[in-house]
């Protein structure tokens, strides 16, 4: 199986980040946390150090089952000037394989010019670097290769929806009700 490569930036929103990889692992998804720094300890936007998987330098993008972006401030900045996840990207990209962003971390691929078109979301007042994409303002949207996701409140759906698309509606389906998300709000 492919691997997912989720990138943890300094400043990462450390929910976004750690709550997919969750829901991903008990999908059966294999997922490498990928420090966007030098080293393997990052610290999130709330003072949370996370120990990544591996560097940036070491992922195989010709291996990604899909890229995950989380978003968080500075996070999402600094993901958007890594230039060997840029060229990543548009590897990923132009293979026709899924990338997925979630709160303000859409811009980076909106600022690459890559949602032109799509429909997309992102935290609010990040409208402006989803470049020629529609931006609807839904928890989570999926529209192509693209899956994005709102903020915070949304990393369930999000994480689901990225299992869906990687192991299919049964699965993600199964491990949401293990989870009881089913029971939110009732």
């Amino acid at each position: 199986m492919e691997t997912v490569y989720l990138f943890f930036a300094e400043g990462t929103e450390e929910v976004e980040a750690l709550a997919v990889v969750d829901i991903l692992r008990r999908a059966g998804v294999e997922v490498r946390i990928v420090s966007a720094t030098d080293e393997k300890w990052v610290t999130g936007a709330h003072g949370i150090r996370v120990e990544a998987d591996m560097l940036a330098d070491d992922v195989d993008y010709s291996k990604a089952a899909m890229l995950v972006l989380p978003g968080g401030l500075p996070g999402a900045y600094n993901l958007a000037e890594h230039k060997g996840l840029a060229k990543g990207i548009m590897q990923q990209y132009e293979a026709g394989k899924p990338l997925a962003a979630i709160c303000a971390a859409p811009l980076v691929y909106g600022r690459m010019g890559l949602l032109k078109g799509l429909k997309a979301t992102c935290y609010p007042g990040f409208e402006d670097n989803l470049k020629g994409a529609t931006y609807t303002g839904a928890l989570v949207e999926k529209d192509g290769q693209f899956i994005t996701g709102k903020g915070p409140a949304a990393v369930f759906e999000f994480g689901y929806a990225i299992a869906e698309r990687l192991v299919g509606k049964d699965k993600a389906d199964a491990v949401r009700n293990g989870m009881l998300y089913n029971e939110v709000g009732r």
